[in-house]
């Protein structure tokens, strides 16, 4: 009998697990660390196994045990740092319940919720998406009900294929496309199968330095200016580099097309790998569309994309677009079979896109996030003039730019307004440093507010925003005059 049907107690690598319960393994896992934090057992600061000792005492997939840290590591239970390991999370202690009277100071949690990265789930397409479904498992072949293939359903690449080559300019045979659970996934399997050091820019999400310093890759900041990424800050010691080129992640804009060449040469000249996140690549409000950089050279570049800003995150379908030479690498890592996207959702999403569906829902989707901005625009050009509103020509959130040293202060105004923000400040990344990049400054960091517009339902969104404005800073005073200088 397996022991993870029954209640048991197990010692993997002298670290002492109570699991219990059926069901997925690595929800088990993540059930089991929770608790040993919860109860104290695991102290914070604790370092824990290496995941291969973990999955090996465990009898676990290593995939399985990597994906239970990093996702921990995203809720902030654990905390992983090159070099030290995936330790408990210092805020991670154990809460002794204390029985306080209730105050109606503040509420427990956000009434608004203006956190970047996740549309409205209420304008799923339902209707066409059941279409799908129904058509794609009338017409289902019956290996389709099998083992699931570590590529992909065939179905699904050859849509992705063909859509991806029309809308994003991507140059890509069905064979080069491997699908995933999306772009965290990918980038696990290319950090195992690249290896480490990489550079990504100085501002991105956490979680995926988390990520791949949880699979031993480290991460070395970029400049970010106003033309992107400074690529010319590239090493020949970098074996990859991460970029969000389309729409810089959070603080918007496109890369400059010099450094989208400058980029593909110098993983030409150094043998290095460009990971392009293409994260929200078919949303454009202002300018036209910039095609992805793996179109200069598909032989250098991966992209990544996936559809958790497009339909859903539920749906947990995403997608590489690989070199040649890294196709077999890739899906050797991934493993024999497919356990992580449904064979019926691929199929339902290779319908959606094939019937024009996928086409009709992004535009919905981007008048939608049109008509929001421009919401945003309008609610602070009344109530806030003083603070100025960048990275809104594209994408489904804006960067609020605010007065030196009242980032934190505002966080915290928004909390007590009842509404969920992010400042700025939680993308940089923690080895920026002020600094210059081959003799030019680099911009230093700046206090901000990152304004998700798309979560919200259209009842709540007026009273989002009018939360938010209520919670930016007033206008700096002007500074006191200085006296003359002595003659």
């Amino acid at each position: 009998m397996n022991s993870w049907v029954n209640s048991a107690e197990i010692l993997g690598s002298d670290l002492p697990l109570e699991l219990s319960g059926t069901g997925n393994r690595r929800a088990l896992l993540m059930d089991a660390l929770r608790e040993a934090v919860r109860s104290g057992r695991l102290a914070p600061g604790t370092r824990l196994p290496p995941y291969r000792s973990l999955a090996a005492d465990l009898g676990l997939a290593r995939n399985t045990v990597a994906d239970a840290y990093a996702e921990l590591v995203a809720e902030g239970w654990l905390a992983a740092r090159q070099g030290s390991g995936t330790r408990v999370a210092e805020r991670a202690a154990p809460v002794t319940p204390v029985h306080r009277p209730r105050t109606p100071e503040r509420v427990a949690r956000p009434v608004h919720d203006l956190v970047q990265g996740q549309p409205d789930p209420s304008v799923f397409p339902r209707t066409a998406w059941l279409a799908s479904a129904r058509r794609a498992l009338a017409a289902a072949p019956d290996d389709a009900f099998g083992p699931g293939d570590p590529h992909g359903r065939p179905e699904l690449r050859r849509a992705l294929s063909g859509y991806l080559a029309r809308v994003r300019g991507v140059r890509a045979a069905p064979e080069r496309i491997v699908l995933c659970s999306g772009a965290a996934h990918g980038l696990r399997l290319l950090a195992e199968v690249v290896g480490g050091p990489w550079a990504a820019e100085e501002y991105g999400l956490p979680f995926h330095r988390e990520l791949l310093a949880s699979h031993g890759v480290g991460t070395r900041p970029l400049g970010v200016d106003a033309d992107g990424a400074r690529v010319d800050g590239l090493t020949r010691h970098d074996r990859a580099v991460l970029l969000t080129p389309a729409h810089q992640f959070p603080t918007g804009g496109p890369l400059h097309p010099e450094r989208r060449a400058a980029v593909v040469d110098w993983a030409r000249a150094t043998g290095g790998l460009v990971v392009e996140d293409d994260y929200d690549g078919e949303f454009r409000y202002d300018r036209q569309p910039v095609g992805a950089v793996q179109g200069l050279d598909p032989e250098h570049v991966v992209l990544l994309g996936s559809v958790s800003k497009s339909l859903s995150p539920a749906l947990r379908i995403g997608w590489m677009v690989l070199p040649q030479r890294l196709v077999a690498p890739v899906v050797a890592a991934k493993g024999e079979r497919e356990p992580f996207s449904s064979a019926t959702e691929q199929l339902t999403l290779a319908d959606f896109i094939e019937s024009g569906a996928y086409d009709r829902q992004v535009r919905r989707m981007r008048q939608r996030h049109r008509r929001r901005r421009d919401q945003l625009v309008a609610a602070l050009h009344a109530r806030a003039p003083h603070v100025r509103v960048t990275g809104i020509a594209a994408g489904l959130h804006a960067v609020l730019e605010l007065p030196p040293g009242t980032e934190r202060s505002a966080v915290r105004a928004a909390a007590w307004q009842g509404l969920a923000v992010e400042g700025l400040g939680d993308y940089l990344h923690p080895g920026a440093e002020h600094r210059t990049v081959a003799g030019a400054p680099c911009v230093p960091h700046r206090d901000g507010l990152v304004v998700g517009y798309a979560t919200p339902a259209e009842s709540a969104y007026p009273e989002a925003l009018d939360a938010l404005c209520r919670s930016l800073p007033p206008v700096s005073p002007p500074a006191p005059p200085q006296p003359p200088a002595a003659p």
